[in-house]
């Protein structure tokens, strides 16, 4: 077999929506999969729908998400260019529409807009709701070739459109869905070239996919009633076919197709709402696909060695939240706590504005998030406590209640004031000992001190480890708040 070569072919129209990243990931992990090489090639055709910046967006997408590119704008392997407005230019579209028009295989059209109108359909979908539609009645394919002539010297405006058959069928082949045939009658003769000169879409994507030698084909099925007109332009051509993998539709939770609403859709999205990069590529990668051995975290280099396409889906893929998150969390665990810590302190930094050790934050809700904003509400004590009730010092399994927590407090307190060293470890020693010359459980000790230092049922660490990140003096101003507190209630 030939080398595979597939490639990714985005409109810069703005962030990188989630189907996409999984269409361009997909297209990478098969060419890659088997030593392949993975093209870019930016289809910006459709001038009304460029957004400023959004090629930007692609080149820093792919770099972040580490799908690198082995040809593309400013990677020539021989193919170039790989902007399609580039080729445009170069007339490389209208060269080959106008070979199809001298095979017959296409024609030129001359129809005004009011025409077009006059020919539309109103017709009752299967879903018995009507809509309008248009099929192209070839008028203009009876034109003669002096009229064509003489019309395109007076510079009248044209399209050139595909001469599709009306009668018969045309199957395609897809790897995931099989074979597909539809009725030529469905067929329209779709626009090549537009009215401005440039090629639509669907012939400028057959046109560079032939001329770059691309062997695979990897798009979302909402292209799958496209393929047969594909398939006839490779026909006409006299080209090979390139294999399809069509990619299930992504779907939210509730069923309905992802949109820009959802609020997740694109992968700026995502970061922006603290999710890592490599958990993002892992999770878009099982949109649709999963390895024979059910395997769920996966690196960039452990995709590439399972991906079979062959596996991919055909029903629609859900965006699971609840799964991403997760999957997220295991990512943070694995994290080098500096690469954490510096992810993490602008989230610190929010809420907590004193002076402590943020970095001994950060450790401590390493392993106790699954998103960076979760980080917030963890911490917010640090900064100061919250309003509480005495009744949090119960706790039945420690034994300990109000009266029995402010008297743990008074005993406690004046050795804690009498000790100089801080830290977690040596805090832990000390009330170790105090326990056990007490005979008190550690439990009954601690309980006490971690409900007045963070005022919550629940903290991202130990009474110890708390005060040690926010020092002595700190500590020492909770506590005796604490038994102030419980004093009032007694």
């Amino acid at each position: 077999m030939s080398k595979i070569r597939t490639r990714f072919a985005p409109s810069p129209t703005g962030r990188m929506h989630v189907g996409n990243l999984r269409t361009a990931l997909y297209a990478y992990l098969i060419t890659k999969h088997e030593g392949g090489d993975f093209i870019l090639r930016i289809e910006d055709t459709d001038q009304e729908r460029l957004v400023e910046g959004a090629v930007d967006i692609i080149y820093r997408t792919m770099k972040e998400t580490g799908l690198v590119h082995d040809e593309g704008p400013d990677k020539d392997g021989g193919c170039g260019p790989y902007v399609q407005s580039e080729r445009q230019e170069k007339g490389i579209y209208l060269e080959y529409a106008k070979k199809l028009v001298e095979k017959g295989e296409a024609y030129y059209c001359f129809c005004t807009p009011e025409r077009l109108e006059s020919i539309k359909q109103e017709v009752v979908g299967e879903d018995g709701e009507k809509k309008v539609i248009s099929i192209y009645d070839k008028h203009c394919l009876s034109l003669t070739k002096e009229e064509v002539e003489a019309n395109l010297a007076a510079g009248m405006p044209y399209v050139i459109r595909q001469n599709n058959p009306r009668t018969g069928k045309t199957t395609f082949e897809d790897e995931i869905y099989g074979d597909i045939t539809v009725d030529n009658s469905e067929l329209d003769d779709m626009i090549l070239i537009k009215s401005d000169g440039y090629p639509t879409y669907n012939f400028a994507n057959v046109v560079d996919d032939h001329l770059m030698g691309i062997t695979h084909v990897v798009r979302g099925n909402e292209y799958l009633s496209s393929s047969p007109k594909y398939n006839r332009l490779y026909d006409a051509f006299g080209w090979e076919v390139p294999k399809y993998i069509h990619c299930p539709l992504i779907t939210n939770e509730q069923h309905q197709k992802l949109s820009k609403r959802s609020g997740h859709s694109s992968f700026e999205d995502l970061v922006e709402q603290g999710y890592l990069t490599e958990a993002i590529v892992n999770f878009v990668a099982l949109l649709g696909w999963s390895p024979e051995n059910n395997q769920e975290i996966m690196s960039l280099e452990e995709l590439v060695s399972n991906f079979d396409y062959h596996h991919i889906s055909k029903s629609p893929a859900v965006f699971d939240t609840v799964k991403l998150k997760w999957m997220n969390g295991e990512y943070m665990k694995k994290m080098d706590s500096k690469a954490f810590y510096e992810k993490a302190l602008p989230y610190i930094d929010e809420v907590v504005t004193r002076d402590c050790n943020k970095e001994k934050i950060a450790a401590l809700v390493q392993t106790r998030i699954e998103i960076f904003p979760d980080i917030k509400d963890q911490i917010d004590f640090f900064q100061e406590v919250p309003e509480y009730d005495v009744e949090m010092y119960t706790h039945k399994k420690m034994k300990t209640n109000p009266e029995s927590s402010l008297a743990l407090l008074q005993e406690v307190l004046p050795i804690l004031e009498s000790t100089d060293d801080f830290s977690n470890d040596n805090l832990f020693a000390v009330l170790k000992a105090f326990a056990a010359e007490k005979e008190y459980k550690v439990g009954y000790v601690m309980w006490p001190i971690r409900t007045a230092v963070s005022g919550k049922q629940m903290t991202p660490g130990g009474a110890t480890e708390i005060m040690e990140i926010l020092g002595k003096e700190e500590s020492i101003s909770r506590l005796k708040k604490g038994i102030e507190k419980l004093s009032k209630e007694a």
